[in-house]
Order: C-alpha cells, then structure tokens, then sequence
C-alpha cells in the first residue's frame, strides 16, 4: 500500500500539519502522521523510517522547525523524496527553519515549501504529485482541482470586476 508520510518534531506543529492531512483526505490519499524528534528521539525518528519504508511509504513530508533537523535527518536516512515545511516560530519566527530547509548538503535533498499553513498544503499537493506518477486516478483527481480552482477565481473575479 503506498503512503505519505507525515512527521512532526512536537505535538506543536499539528496545528499547521493537520493541512496536510486534511487535504490529502479530500483526495483519499492514505497517510500516517506521527511525532517523532531528530534530536530528543533520533532511535524512533531512524526506526520510523525504516518501518515507513518497509509498508510502502512513497514520499516523507517533515515540519521543519528552527534548526529543520528532521528535514535533513530523514533526508539522510532515506532516498525516498522529503518535502519539508517550514514552520513559523522561534527568534526568527520561521526565517531559520526555511533557510535551514533550502541549505541542505548536495546529495541530501529535501523540496522546500512555504512557510505555515500554505506550506502544509503544498507538501500535500507536492507528494499526491509524486504519487501520481504512478496512480493515474490521483493524476485526474489533481487535475480536476486544478480546473475547480481555476474557475473559482473567475466566479470570485466575477463578483467585484469592472471591465471597462
């Protein structure tokens, strides 16, 4: 069973991640979202990894927080895509956590999205995007929100536009 995978550093970061998993339930894209900490848990964060891999995990999204370690520390730890959000918070309210995410090491991507909740929901996109190279059902689903999404800025246009 293919999967995305979902990883926090704390319960904190749920409030903006639960976008992600609220978007990949609007197109039945199965998922597991779990808290796991490159720093206070790294044995858990490496063995979720594995354990991800092995029932069919396709792609990791991370929140990725101050330092953006669990970006990086899944990045090294799999060859599976890792999309990281970076979240808002800490002295620099986010800024360190999105230069952190696009300053990886060559050879350890991770595909950077941005900050908080429009983040959340690109990663989303971002991996149903990789699934749906191979899954030609998500492939229209995608499609198809991206004509709803089209027409709703003409209807929203429609509402306030002067033309002359």
């Amino acid at each position: 069973m293919n999967f995305v995978s979902i990883i926090m550093g704390s319960k904190s970061d749920y409030e903006i991640m639960k976008h992600c998993a609220d978007t990949l339930e609007k197109f039945d894209v199965k998922y597991e979202i779990v808290i796991s900490s490159a720093h206070r848990s790294p044995e858990r964060t490496k063995n979720y990894i594995k354990e991800a891999e092995e029932k069919g995990a396709v792609t990791f999204i991370a929140a990725a927080g101050m330092a953006a370690h669990l970006a990086g520390a899944l990045a090294a730890g799999t060859t599976k895509p890792v999309i990281g959000v970076p979240m808002k918070g800490g002295a620099m309210d986010g800024m360190d956590a999105m230069l952190s995410t696009v300053q990886m090491p060559a050879g350890m991507p991770v595909g950077t999205v941005a900050l908080g909740r429009s983040g959340a929901v690109n990663a989303a996109y971002f991996a149903m995007q990789i699934l749906a190279i191979t899954d030609k059902e998500l492939a229209i689903k995608i499609k198809e929100d991206r004509l709803v999404q089209a027409k709703k800025v003409e209807t929203d246009s429609k509402t306030i536009e002067v033309i002359l």
